[in-house]
């Protein structure tokens, strides 16, 4: 049994029980991102995994061996916190290598794991600097050949790059990847912003209050969320939700403002669900302005008409802030490299794309 399984564990703080029973695993060589929004329930999740956390029941096995209540040192793990915590006295070479000095590592495997890292990470020009003298993404990278040059079986991140400004998120998330694929080791990455979920996972847990609400590849968690919670997570602008009604014998999705046809999709879970009253989920991304699709003539593209209220331009698409009836939602308009502010009016939504929920219970109708 390789890579990590969490089997049934329990967080208890007192009588607050904070995570019920959880259980997960993640294969060896599989990069895995913990997503929710704060006091979720990831970060204690992850640091019951690294150790710093007892569990309050169940167990917990890494590439095959139970190390519920063993010591982080004893669990073949490495980990990189959202503080750099480095020591301002040493320079790079000194932080990278401090763990395996303490351990008693020959000098001459010290100093070839750390330059294997620094040369994995850019680093090598900087061994003799002090952190002072570096950058957030430099520091931060430190941080990482840290973790690196212990060879360990399991990464674990916690938010490692909410401190860095979102430039610098951007091009760290890549390094990350291109790291991940030089490693193939079993990474865990915990995270309360999706974008970086979706673009560094080769699979996404998402929480809430301590449970599991999906797991799944970033394309599945997308393209077929499971609930409201899900759909509206996951995605930037996040989703539109609308109060709707199936109305008609080969129904359509009818509300305030806007009459839909159902999609095919949808047609025989519609049927087989039985309820009228959903909530409809219209992705701000799959609205088009009528110039750009030449009015209605593809029949999937239904017009819908937007009030708009803010227009804001971000160079190869505009976000409106706008409304459909009564309710405010999201648009995220493709535009030429010399329109205008668009207005209100008509516009056009793809059909094949319509999620529906469940209006009691939240789940998805397919």
């Amino acid at each position: 049994m390789s890579g990590v399984q969490l089997n049934d564990i329990t967080k208890s703080y007192g009588a607050v029980n904070v995570i019920p029973p959880l259980n997960l695993s993640f294969d060896e060589g599989e990069f895995v991102v913990i997503v929710g929004p704060s006091g979720c329930g990831k970060s204690t999740t992850l640091r019951m995994i690294a150790g710093l956390e007892p569990v309050t029941s169940g167990s917990i096995h890494i590439a095959g061996k139970d190390v519920t209540w063993a010591r982080p040192k004893e669990r073949d793990i490495a980990m990189v916190f959202q503080s750099y915590a480095l020591y301002p006295h040493m320079d790079v070479a000194g932080n990278m290598s401090f763990a395996l000095r303490l351990a008693g590592t020959p000098k001459d495997e010290v100093e070839k794991r750390v330059k294997v890292a620094a040369d994995m990470l850019e680093l090598t020009e900087y061994l003799h600097r002090k952190p002072k003298d570096l950058s957030g993404g430099q520091r931060q990278r430190v941080a990482m050949g840290r973790a690196i040059v212990r060879d360990a079986y399991c990464f674990l991140f916690d938010e490692p790059l909410s401190n860095l400004d979102a430039k610098l998120r951007a091009t760290m998330r890549t390094e990350l990847a291109i790291l991940h694929k030089k490693l193939d080791r079993t990474m865990v990455y915990v995270t309360h912003d999706q974008i970086e979920a979706m673009t560094m996972a080769d699979r996404i847990v998402i929480m809430e209050k301590g449970n599991v609400q999906q797991v799944g590849s970033p394309r599945e968690v997308y393209n077929n969320p499971k609930n409201l919670f899900v759909a509206g997570f996951i995605g930037s602008p996040s989703m539109n939700f609308l109060d709707a009604e199936l109305q008609g014998a080969e129904p359509r999705i009818v509300g305030q403002g806007f009459d839909l046809a159902l999609p095919p999709r949808l047609q025989q879970a519609v049927q087989n669900h039985g309820a009228r009253n959903v909530v409809a989920g219209l992705r701000p991304e799959h609205f088009a302005s009528t110039e750009a699709k030449g009015g209605t003539a593809e029949s999937r593209f239904a017009p819908i008409a937007l009030t708009v209220e803010v227009a804001e331009y971000i160079g190869s698409s505009q976000f409106l802030a706008a409304n459909i009836g009564p309710k405010q939602v999201s648009a995220a308009i493709e535009v030429g490299p010399d329109s205008a502010p668009l207005q209100s009016g008509d516009y056009l939504f793809d059909t094949n794309r319509i999620y529906l929920f469940d209006k009691t219970t939240g789940e998805a109708v397919a």
